[in-house]
């Protein structure tokens, strides 16, 4: 990964999590450390060999400390609402019903500024993309792709299965910590009020 970066690959994203929040807990020699599905990049690393030898006091069992809860109203009114429904074989209540019954971890961000990979949704629920990526998702558009659910910061095109959206605000730069959802934090959907 260059002469002051380290790309280390572990077993999926709870690992990856997992060894990004050991790694900054202990403060290892990186200037940035950053998961992602199934890798953790160190980045501005003064001494590779001291960050190697660091890193082999981590054990892939070790998991990651609970960050924060963000609870997230969303208004179910998606346009793929129904395509979900219909792929988890049940009705558009039961999908509500199960999306806000699941804590999700923010496992790394990507894509956008302040978009974050959730994982929780169970394997069996993983829905796929669309074949062709709408030209425009709305800011705030709660969708799935695969067994991974994300939150839209800001409109832009995506491939995701929207569910339906919420007005919080996923980044703003006025903000201490400008990501609402940093790697770690743990968020609950729930149905707004009508």
């Amino acid at each position: 990964m260059g002469r002051h970066a380290l790309l280390v690959e572990v077993d999926g994203a709870e690992a990856a999590l997992a060894l990004a929040t050991w790694a900054r807990t202990r403060r290892v020699d990186a200037v940035d450390v950053v998961p992602a599905a199934a890798s953790v990049l160190f980045d501005g690393v003064g001494n590779l060999a001291g960050l190697v030898e660091a890193l082999t006091q981590w054990a892939p069992s070790s998991a990651p400390a609970e960050g924060e809860l963000v609870d997230i109203p969303v208004s179910y009114d998606g346009a793929d609402l129904e395509f979900v429904a219909a792929a988890w074989g049940v009705d558009v209540a039961t999908v509500v019903e199960r999306h806000t019954s699941i804590e999700f971890v923010a496992s790394f961000c990507g894509f956008a500024p302040g978009f974050s990979y959730l994982r929780g949704l169970p394997q069996t629920l993983a829905v796929p993309r669309l074949d062709a990526p709408r030209s425009r998702v709305p800011a705030g558009a709660v969708a799935l792709a695969g067994a991974w659910c994300g939150v839209y910061p800001t409109a832009s095109p995506g491939g995701w299965r929207i569910l339906g959206t919420t007005d919080v605000v996923l980044w703003d730069q006025d903000r201490a910590s400008p990501a609402l959802l940093p790697p770690g934090t743990r968020v609950r959907f729930r149905e707004a009020a009508r």
